[in-house]
């Protein structure tokens, strides 16, 4: 296999990182860990959008490059590189706008998609429910149809950016009477409505970044419906699928891997360089090698989509492998960095101390968020390997 780079993708990673170090050095952003989930800045998706680096795969008819994958991964693989800001447009970018594209009314795409392109229009993901995770099609918010609206109660949870979003992407229940994966719809809903009340929930951290969202009664105009009526399970699976593989899998703290890569670099204990100790050198070549293999599982996914195929599989491997990888990485970071370096003056040092015992914080969602270890290891085992539960 070619594992290489075009001249002109390789151009396109030089321009991404040239335009990220500019904007760091301007102190438009700091480095951060899970950025794409706990950043918001409006002016930087803004920025992004006047590049063009928003839609960037979509079909030149509704406002895309159609760019391949690839040239998509890499700007995203640097963006979390440089722990840059973007959950103001991640998830439209991701996924709103590709399943609008899919599965969408054209009045849909013309009122979304433009603002999704400029970074002006933001989602939220209102899938999981306090009794609907892993198994998400057991979810109990409701629509029912009255005239022209469909009246919404029910609870979403861990919805990451509701507090900020303009609108919600939500799946909910239109026939209580059908299969529970047969009776599932998908509706766009401004979070500005009556009866929409929003509450962020506080993680381990202290960080405020994903809510609660509960619904009472609100009329949703049926034409924010999005594709067939009680179809919305068989339109959500594509789309998990790609959101399982995105390189924020193995990338979302890797400000702490460069970070800490520098910190063996540069310092010295008991007199000896930490490069030289020799536990210290393996840890980081073990740490090293996983990030490549997670980061080739990834590519290859985007490799797959570039070609047209349809990858189920592998993007479960991929997720399931690279967030054991980054709690593996949270922990040898703080082994190495150890319990005094949190007393460092040095303020460099001082904030990998800090993002390091967050990210360690912070790490067991690694194995929920986008789909639970357990689940993606039974996709592996039933769909990749053929085997079956009695």
């Amino acid at each position: 296999m070619e594992f290489r780079f075009t001249e002109e993708q390789e151009n396109f990673r030089k321009e991404v990182r040239a335009f990220l170090d500019a904007e760091i050095k301007a102190g438009s952003f700091k480095p951060h860990c899970d950025a794409w989930m706990t950043q918001y800045s409006p002016e930087f998706s803004r920025k992004l959008g006047q590049r063009k680096w928003l839609g960037m795969t979509w079909p030149k008819e509704y406002g895309g490059q159609e760019r391949s994958t690839l040239d998509r991964l890499i700007l995203t693989e640097e963006l979390l590189r440089y722990g840059a800001p973007t959950c103001g447009h991640w998830f439209s970018d991701r996924q709103i706008g590709p399943s609008l594209i899919h599965y969408g009314s054209d009045e849909q795409r013309q009122e979304f998609l433009p603002g999704i392109l400029r970074g002006e229009t933001s989602f939220t993901i209102g899938m999981s429910e306090p009794e609907a995770g892993s198994d998400l099609a057991s979810l109990k918010t409701k629509a029912r149809e009255d005239g022209d609206y469909y009246v919404i109660d029910g609870q979403k949870i861990w919805s990451s950016g509701a507090h900020y979003a303009q609108y919600m992407y939500a799946v909910v229940r239109t026939d209580p009477d059908a299969p529970k994966h047969k009776g599932i719809s998908e509706f766009i809903i401004d979070l500005k409505l009556p009866g929409i009340t929003v509450n962020t929930i506080e993680d381990i951290t202290g960080d405020r970044h994903f809510n609660e969202v509960f619904f009472d009664s609100v009329r949703v105009h049926k034409k924010y419906m999005i594709g067939k009526k009680n179809m919305g399970w068989y339109q959500i699976t594509p789309q998990l699928d790609f959101e399982r593989s995105g390189i924020e899998r193995v990338m979302s703290n890797y400000p702490l891997f460069d970070g800490l890569i520098n910190y063996v670099k540069e310092t010295k204990r008991n007199g000896k360089p930490l490069s030289e100790d020799p536990l210290i050198r393996q840890k980081l070549a073990e740490l090293k090698v996983e990030f490549e293999v997670g980061r080739l599982m990834i590519y290859k996914v985007a490799w797959m989509q570039s070609k047209n195929r349809v990858p189920n599989v592998e993007p479960a491997m991929a997720k399931a492998y690279c967030a054991e990888f980054q709690q593996r990485l949270c922990r040898a970071a703080m082994e190495i960095l150890g319990p005094q370096s949190q007393l460092m003056s040095d303020s460099k040092r001082a904030v990998l101390r800090g993002m390091a015992a967050a990210s360690l914080l912070f790490s067991p969602g690694y194995t929920l968020q986008g789909g639970t270890t357990e689940i993606l290891r039974g996709i592996v085992a039933g769909r990749g390997l053929g085997l079956t539960g009695k």
